[in-house]
């Protein structure tokens, strides 16, 4: 047995001459998440279609809700553009809603083969008098039904009942490839997810400043690049030893300005690594006047050590914002989790925020943490979340 997944690929279809090479981008992403499990894949306008063993259904669905790209899915059954068989179908969809004790109904028909001899309405008549023949207690509320039968008329008739959404926006890699300056914290991990929405692959950053963050700030960090990996389908993991240049800050720098100086050195330890592995951009988790180093100000002191772009999904969302993406997406539990970073280790009571930009550039320069940069980034670990990992770890 086998089940077909109707994909509604949502904003792929508006890129005209460039839609193939999404659509690739999206095939990639579902084949990369389902290695190993046989499906087919079938591209039609407006709409994709997978095909898996019945074994492997509830993965696969699991996979597309998960793959940006995809606006929503459905379980469908594809029948023969004949309206007795098309009836039988829309019979057959109902059965789980009316088990389930839902009483009321509604019928969406959409004809794109405009061949088909009844439009539009006229199919929601006849499968709406099918279903109530076989279902007589059902009722039809065409303003707030408790489920919807679905029917679409291509090449083939379509009949579904419940559209799970997905994430939207691009494919994974269609943008390109950016680092994550990933944290412990609540909001670098939603910056993660939202910039993977939109096209970007990602790599990410820690910085570990063993022994003043502990073991278990780095597990948990872990966590988190395992569990953005299933939006992203796999994700490295720098873990950049921080603690030599954390010390040399702390010791060579005036009190205001060393949350300053140690944001410089972060952006220029990405920086470096962007380079070295083709990646486009730098995504932080910053939010415009959240703390102290997030003034416009420390942003553009921060941003001048890299010649990347520098991308902020989070910049105009408040905090209770950034928490309920975060509840959505399944990081929040993990960000809690009383394990600081380094980031707020030796952070002054009176930080500056709004420097001089060409002192605070000298400041930093007459710091000379070049080698000590160079070093750490020679000596970090990188670590491999794939989508299986993601999957294993339960979270």
């Amino acid at each position: 047995m086998h089940d077909l997944f109707l994909i509604k690929p949502g904003e792929i279809e508006l890129k005209l001459g460039n839609r193939r090479e999404f659509t690739r981008r999206l095939k990639e992403q579902i084949t990369k998440r389902l290695k190993g499990i046989p499906f087919i894949f079938e591209e039609y306008p407006g709409r994709f279609f997978l095909t898996v063993e019945e074994k492997d259904s509830e993965l696969a669905l699991f996979v597309l809700q998960h793959c940006p790209g995809i606006n929503g899915v459905a379980k469908a059954i594809r029948i023969k553009k004949d309206i007795d068989e098309i009836c039988q179908a829309t019979v057959e969809c109902a059965k789980t809603e009316i088990s389930a004790g839902s009483h009321s109904f509604k019928i969406e028909a959409r004809r794109s083969d405009k061949s088909f001899p009844l439009d539009s309405y006229k199919i929601c008549v006849v499968a709406g008098n099918s279903l109530l023949s076989e279902y007589p207690k059902l009722s039809v509320d065409v303003h707030n039904p408790d489920f919807i039968i679905s029917i679409e008329i291509r090449e083939q008739a379509y009949v579904y009942s419940r559209t799970v959404a997905g994430p939207r926006g691009l494919p994974v890699g269609s943008q390109g490839k950016g680092v994550l300056l990933l944290s412990g914290g609540i909001d670098s991990p939603v910056a993660g997810y939202m910039m993977a929405c939109r096209g970007l692959a990602l790599e990410s950053i820690y910085f570990h400043s063993y022994p003043y963050t502990s073991p278990e700030a780095q597990q948990k960090v872990e966590r988190l690049a395992a569990r953005i990996s299933i939006w992203t389908g796999g994700m490295n993991l720098w873990i950049v030893p921080f603690t030599d240049i954390q010390l040399a800050i702390a010791k060579a720098s005036y009190e205001e300005a060393k949350t300053l100086m140690l944001r410089m050195a972060m952006m220029q330890v990405a920086d470096i690594i962007a380079h070295r592995i083709n990646a486009n951009s730098v995504v932080t988790g910053e939010s415009l006047g959240q703390v102290a180093s997030q003034t416009a100000e420390n942003m553009r002191l921060s941003q001048s050590k890299t010649s990347l772009p520098v991308l902020r999904p989070l910049i105009g969302i408040d905090k209770e914002g950034i928490i309920a993406i975060a509840r959505q997406i399944g990081t929040y539990d993990i960000s809690i989790l009383p394990y600081e970073d380094c980031c707020v280790l030796f952070s002054p009571k009176h930080p500056i925020l709004k420097p001089d930009f060409g002192e605070l550039r000298s400041h930093f320069e007459s710091l000379a943490l070049g080698n000590l940069i160079e070093s750490a980034v020679d000596n970090s670990e990188r670590k491999c979340f794939d989508f299986a990992d993601a999957l294993k770890s339960g979270i």
